[in-house]
């Protein structure tokens, strides 16, 4: 079964050959790259590694639609399993494979479950990442501990019924409705220690707006009700 790692990328040329390079070698990847002016899309080009793909939109959109036009791509070609992870070397490239092992519909990345953590983060990303993930919980009923994080493995028969509407969010509350989407349909959910490390290089894209904007969606998403109706042309 074909394995495809999505990375959506905005300002990476630093990481990106890194990460790529350091993924195992029997993954495909494909770069999401938002016309980064610091070129990435045109570093990942030119990487000597097999599997290397770049999906190439005009200007900064959004890591959820990044997510989702990369996920759209993927079930177009029939990759089986797809895990999808940031590119600043945050994730462990080498957790991917671990995380495929599992062999769940969906496989969480958890720093909050034993052995898993972060590494080199200031206590206000610790803290407001803790609350976002409880959070999370609370409004939406879910017994996953990381809801917050970006680090998943996904199978592709879930993932395109995940996606098969529009989805509402962006960054935090972007992650927890993906997984809140996925418990709805019945999808068995596992979670995986990982260790969070901070990046080194470039900027982080975390910013007060994402975190602000999951403190009322998420309770907007619990009054819209499970998203477990039937699709169009499906039979209830």
């Amino acid at each position: 079964m074909r394995a495809l790692v999505v990375v959506p990328t905005f300002n990476e040329a630093e990481n990106i050959g890194l990460l790529i390079r350091a993924l195992p070698a029997d993954f495909d990847v494909l770069v999401v790259d938002d016309g980064s002016p610091d070129g990435t899309a045109g570093v990942a080009k030119q990487l000597d590694r097999g599997g290397v793909h770049v999906l190439e939109r005009p200007a900064k959109a959004g890591l959820a639609s990044a997510y989702v036009d990369g996920f759209q791509w993927a079930l177009e070609r029939d990759y089986g399993r797809i895990v999808q992870m940031d590119a600043d070397l945050s994730h462990d490239p080498a957790d991917a494979k671990r995380l495929l092992d599992v062999g769940a519909d969906l496989v969480l990345g958890s720093r909050y479950i034993d052995g898993g953590g972060t590494r080199n983060w200031p206590l206000r990303r610790r803290l407001l990442s803790r609350f976002g993930s409880i959070y999370g919980r609370i409004c939406l009923g879910l017994p996953q501990h990381d809801l917050t994080g970006g680090f998943k493995a996904w199978r592709a028969s879930l993932l395109r019924r995940v996606i098969a509407r529009p989805v509402a969010s962006e960054g935090y509350a972007f992650q927890v409705e993906m997984t809140w989407r996925a418990a709805a349909l019945g999808a068995s959910i596992v979670e995986v220690p990982i260790v969070f490390t901070e990046r080194t290089l470039g900027a982080s894209k975390m910013s007060t707006q994402i975190a602000l904007e999951a403190a009322w969606r998420l309770p907007w998403l619990r009054l819209q009700g499970q998203p477990d109706m039937p699709l169009p042309g499906e039979v209830p």
